[in-house]
């Protein structure tokens, strides 16, 4: 492969930084939620529906998003207006009283953060297509460092001395910056000529989804959604609660488990790349199974943790591969697939949130239990899916 010319290193660069400061805001709520609820008396389920209601909303903007982005010649201008919109969310989330009041303006914010996701993934690997999950990895390090390493740590230490609210005041502060320092970036981001998103497009896109192994591979990707976000959305409560972590420990520990996996993206991305995705995702679900299954059965927070890290870093290092498989399933209208997939993804997958946080009413360690019961199904149905005819089957071919 020919390296990367300056204006793609520039524009790989500059997304990953945008995607870094949205993120970091969306990152907080994994401890946030847990202080939200604490703050009205509240419990597990409540943090689960915090961050099941999130992903609903953050379910609701990504598929606009991709049309949006298929269909403009200045996708840089659709980058810059997330940011504001972050910002204004949370801002305002932080004004009003009453659970649903908060909730409901968190997945606002949320909106804006997802309306990212596939503006920019698309952008990214219709400039670089044959390094599709390698740019991807590289994008997802950026919203990992924001929102599983700097996010935890930031609102872990800021929560040792603030309330919620003024904590996350505070950690809106990047996405305002990056909105003023993106906007002559947003300029230099345009495309001549607009992919067409026609009718016949969207027939083709949903005849191709409704296929046997389309629905294989979607369910495949809710599985694992669930189970990954099942993890995430009890971990800093079961560090506090049946561990007595503070804030700032408990999100030490999160954002470590969690930047491994982060730093693991690219290379897990590199190394699919010209070659079968589907040996790598095998493994990584099967693997993740078992050593979910072994941190929710630890007595210890020691054994645990040795569970849970590489469950969750397996599980973060494979995702750009799962993006890169979904988008060659489809074959065009890559930012419409990305806003297809990050809904499956992240919307429908953050409903592991609310199962686990029901579960957690009873120990917050099954949560880890029934994270290793969801993506062993997602496992089984990778067995039977054949991803060679995956990549090479287009939306137009007969069938």
């Amino acid at each position: 492969m020919k390296p990367l010319t300056k204006e793609q290193r520039f524009l790989l660069g500059a997304v990953s930084l945008g995607h870094m400061s949205n993120d970091w805001v969306a990152g907080t709520l994994w401890l946030l939620a847990p202080a939200i609820a604490a703050s009205m008396g509240l419990g597990p389920t409540e943090v689960g529906l915090i961050l099941t209601i999130n992903g609903i909303g953050a379910g609701l903007a990504y598929i606009p998003a991709g049309i949006l982005s298929d269909r403009s010649t200045r996708p840089g201008f659709l980058m810059l207006i997330s940011f504001w919109w972050v910002a204004i969310g949370y801002l305002s989330a932080t004004l009003v009283p009453g659970f649903w009041a908060i909730t409901l303006l968190l997945a606002f914010g949320v909106m804006g953060d997802a309306f990212w996701h596939p503006v920019a993934t698309g952008v990214l690997i219709k400039e670089m297509p044959q390094r599709r999950a390698q740019v991807l990895g590289i994008h997802a390090i950026g919203g990992s460092i924001g929102a599983e390493v700097l996010a935890p740590l930031a609102t872990g230490f800021l929560l040792g001395f603030f309330d919620w609210q003024t904590t996350l005041q505070i950690l809106v502060l990047p996405a305002v910056i990056m909105g003023l320092v993106f906007i002559p970036i947003a300029a230099r981001i345009s495309r001549d000529s607009p992919g067409k998103v026609t009718r016949i497009d969207f027939r083709a896109l949903a005849r191709h989804w409704f296929r046997p192994s389309g629905i294989a591979l979607m369910l495949m990707i809710v599985f694992y959604g669930m189970s990954l976000t099942a993890m995430l959305a009890m971990s800093p409560l079961f560090f506090q609660k049946d561990h007595g972590l503070s804030p700032f420990h408990a999100g030490l520990i999160f954002a470590a488990i969690l930047m491994v996996g982060s730093i693991l993206q690219p290379f897990f991305g590199k190394y699919t790349d010209g070659r079968s995705r589907k040996p790598m995702v095998l493994i990584v679900l099967f693997a993740t199974s078992f050593f979910a299954l072994f941190a929710g059965l630890s007595d210890s927070l020691y054994w645990a943790i040795a569970g849970l890290m590489p469950a969750v870093v397996l599980l973060t290092a494979v995702r750009p591969v799962l993006l890169a498989v979904a988008v060659e399933y489809t074959g065009r209208s890559e930012s419409t697939t990305l806003g297809i997939i990050f809904t499956v993804l992240d919307g429908v997958g953050m409903f592991g949130a609310l199962f686990a946080g029901l579960i957690g009413e009873l120990a917050l360690s099954y949560a880890y239990l029934l994270a290793a019961a969801l993506i062993l199904v997602s496992a089984m149905i990778c067995l039977f899916l054949n991803f060679e005819n995956t990549e090479t089957t287009s939306p137009t071919d007969p069938e």
